[in-house]
């Protein structure tokens, strides 16, 4: 049975609730490396304010000021405490210690899993993430 849902690619962009755009677009753009993609004014004060991982292929974030007393109570945890976000990277040691010496707070040393070398950190409202590299596969 098809759905037919065909063209459907991929997800482009998740919102993220943030408590004021400029505080974290320089967090995510400044400390973390990423690009901004896009911040235009809106109606009502908001703005669309998208930040994407730099490199092909990566989603972004809709970053998304918290609009409400709902949604403020969301920022920091918008996944019940668990990690909820992964960044992918080739080059682990180097992304690590660039994001320590931007200030970004790991929860944990480096591991190694089955699935590739990976720390859990917190972003500016303690969501949490995990920056990884996977694994190489060997044939």
């Amino acid at each position: 049975m098809s759905s037919g849902y065909t063209s459907m690619r991929h997800i482009a962009l998740v919102s993220l609730v943030v408590d004021d755009y400029d505080r974290a677009k320089a967090f995510y753009c400044d400390s973390l490396g990423f690009e901004c993609l896009s911040d235009q004014p809106m109606p009502d004060g908001k703005r669309w304010l998208v930040v994407k991982p730099k490199g092909e292929g990566a989603s972004g974030l809709l970053l998304a000021q918290a609009d409400g007393e709902a949604q403020a109570a969301a920022i920091g945890n918008q996944t019940g405490g668990r990690v909820g976000f992964f960044l992918y990277t080739d080059d682990f040691d180097s992304d690590f210690h660039r994001m320590k010496a931007n200030g970004i707070r790991f929860l944990e040393e480096p591991r190694h899993e089955v699935y590739g070398t990976v720390a859990v950190f917190e972003d500016l409202y303690g969501n949490k993430w995990d920056l990884l590299q996977p694994a190489v596969e060997t044939p």
